[in-house]
């Protein structure tokens, strides 16, 4: 039997709205998240998208963290792209390792059953 332990999240941002201070400059939200700015640009790893309830949504991996996550949420073509409304919180975790991190999107979909993960998902079947 193999053991996986999946990585602690090292960057959380919530859906939420700017508490604007006199003179703060308003930052442009996307989907409702205005901390992007958290998640590196130059960083690998797995992203996991959860609803307000904290049940897991969907799991991807990613060279460029960022971008991904910015791709999820504006993308046309994201699995997410009909339930963007549902996403209360994004967590990352940074793997800097590709094949590490393609074994903890399919450990992660498949343990937590991710909603709406339809590739690499082995728990449906019968």
């Amino acid at each position: 039997m193999i053991t996986i332990q999946p990585p602690k999240a090292d960057v959380t941002i919530m859906r939420r709205k700017q508490d604007l201070q006199e003179g703060e400059v308003a930052i442009k939200p996307i989907e409702g998240f205005i901390d992007l700015h958290e998640i590196p640009r130059d960083k690998g790893g797995i992203i996991q998208f959860f609803n307000h309830s904290g049940e897991l949504l969907f799991v991807g991996k990613a060279r460029k963290l960022r971008q991904r996550v910015k791709k999820h949420l504006q993308d046309n073509v994201s699995p997410l792209r009909n339930h963007r409304e549902e996403i209360h919180r994004i967590a990352v975790s940074f793997v800097d390792d590709a094949m590490e991190r393609d074994i903890y999107e399919t450990y992660l979909i498949n343990t937590k059953q991710a909603k709406y993960n339809i590739d690499k998902v082995y728990y449906k079947q019968q």
